[in-house]
């Protein structure tokens, strides 16, 4: 077993954001995300529930049309099918996110 640093090897994307995981174990995964300056124009609607923590950085995300401001520390829980995008992110520092993601379970097979 050996620990690794959330703050360490952070990758500097131009455009857009990196995600890599950290952990998936059955129905839970966990992502470092980090973004550039430039966060894509996506809007997300996600069949998992999603809890994230911004650990650096500055951003505003649009969610469900309620628009919110997130410095360091702040954290958020967005149920699954909640419409959600990144409007702006800090470029200096870039923002590292810490994600969360609790995906339904699987149905069961009939007995």
């Amino acid at each position: 077993m050996s620990a690794a640093n959330l703050f360490q090897r952070l990758p500097q994307p131009t455009t857009g954001e990196v995600t890599e995981d950290l952990l998936r174990h059955r129905n839970l995964v966990i992502e470092r995300i980090i973004s550039s300056g430039h966060p894509p124009p996506t809007t997300y609607d996600q069949t998992q529930d999603e809890w994230v923590l911004l650990l650096q950085g500055y951003a505003t995300l649009d969610i469900a049309g309620e628009t919110l401001d997130l410095g360091p520390g702040d954290h958020l829980f967005i149920p699954a099918h909640t419409p959600h995008r990144l409007l702006q992110t800090s470029l200096e520092p870039p923002c590292l996110w810490l994600a969360v993601h609790l995906h339904p379970d699987a149905p069961q097979a009939a007995a």
